[in-house]
């Protein structure tokens, strides 16, 4: 059977290796742990695994562990008994029966309680579940593949993962590599990306300038495929050029990559050759304090302004920057007025 890896983009050496085990595994009906950073696409890698398997035509039953509160997690994976508990109105089944042929995918399983491991370790050997408040044993033909990005081993060291648990889940272990450690694969994912987001919003695809590109990848991608993806997102909003510039990238990049973004020079009022913007000597040499100064220079800019506006107020209002109403109050209270 061929591998169905629809979705999954890529073609790194580090990649490769990932799917010639896939190859191997995906025929048979064995456990599999796959383990890897948060963001990497383990949930894709797991799709494909149930795609190219015999039990492709059954259901995929993904759960994740870590997002559903404790107390609910059992009868979400088990089912419950009408009465089981407050709320329990009717009998429901859990993702085991509903995955019943086909394959449940146990996401982020470090984060499972101590008290149901024990009851996943039964359906692992036994290939049995029971509801919650239930009394009837049920026998369930599953396939189970489990990802954490925990270290496993050192959760069981510490008492919070069981051994024979661990052991039972690792019979094939698969480890998906970070985006750094991919090579090549980064451009190709950011152009895909790039594709689909302009598409749905009616866009040419942009380009990447070559220095954006080896900025994209130096980038260590702290959060994998997915910071990329988002990333891919809002330059397809925000970037207003064709291309993607350098400039465009967040400065997370710029400073992991170990360059310093340009910064224009602060803005600084420009002085025409020969012109000295009057200081503290002036002032003192014509014996005036600080608001007599200037009052006199405002007092010469008005009169110069009236004199080349050839005294119509809304020219000389315009020379000086100001409203026409406020020039008036000034010259009404400089006696300029006449």
């Amino acid at each position: 059977m061929s591998l169905n890896l629809d979705g999954i983009i890529g073609n790194s050496p580090a990649l490769r290796e990932v799917f010639k085990v896939l190859e191997k595994v995906a025929p048979t009906d064995s456990t599999v742990l796959i383990t890897g950073e948060s963001g990497t696409g383990k949930e894709l890698l797991v799709r494909a695994l149930h795609k190219s398997s015999r039990r492709a035509g059954a259901p995929f039953i993904p759960i994740n562990c870590g997002a559903i509160p404790r107390e609910l997690l059992e009868s979400e994976l088990f089912g419950h008994e009408k009465g089981a508990f407050t709320h329990a109105i009717r009998s429901r089944p859990g993702r085991f029966e509903l995955a019943d042929g086909g394959t449940v995918f146990l996401d982020e399983i470090g984060e499972m309680d101590l008290s149901l491991q024990v009851k996943i370790l039964r359906v692992l050997q036994e290939k049995e579940i029971e509801r919650v408040g239930g009394t009837q044993i049920k026998k369930v033909d599953v396939r189970v593949v489990a990802a954490t990005n925990r270290d496993l081993e050192h959760e069981v060291a510490a008492h919070r993962f069981r051994e024979d648990l661990f052991y039972r889940l690792n019979v094939i272990p698969m480890h998906l590599p970070a985006l750094r450690e991919r090579v090549g694969d980064v451009l190709l994912l950011a152009e895909a990306f790039m594709r689909r987001f302009c598409g749905l919003k009616n866009r040419k695809p942009l380009a990447f300038k070559p220095e954006a590109s080896d900025m994209l990848e130096n980038y260590s991608w702290p959060g994998n495929v997915r910071e990329l993806e988002n990333l891919m997102e809002r330059l397809s909003i925000l970037c207003d050029n064709a291309q993607v510039a350098t400039d465009d990238l967040p400065e997370k990049i710029w400073k992991d990559v170990g360059q310093v973004r340009e910064r224009p020079a602060p803005a600084v009022f420009a002085t025409p050759t020969g012109f000295c913007w009057p200081c503290l000597k002036d002032m003192q040499e014509k014996s005036l304090g600080l608001k007599e100064f200037l009052d006199e220079i405002e007092e010469r800019l008005l009169r110069e302004a009236l004199d080349r506006a050839s005294g119509v107020k809304n020219q000389a209002a315009e020379f000086l920057g100001v409203k026409r109403t406020t020039l008036i109050e000034k010259l009404k209270k400089k006696k300029l007025d006449d």
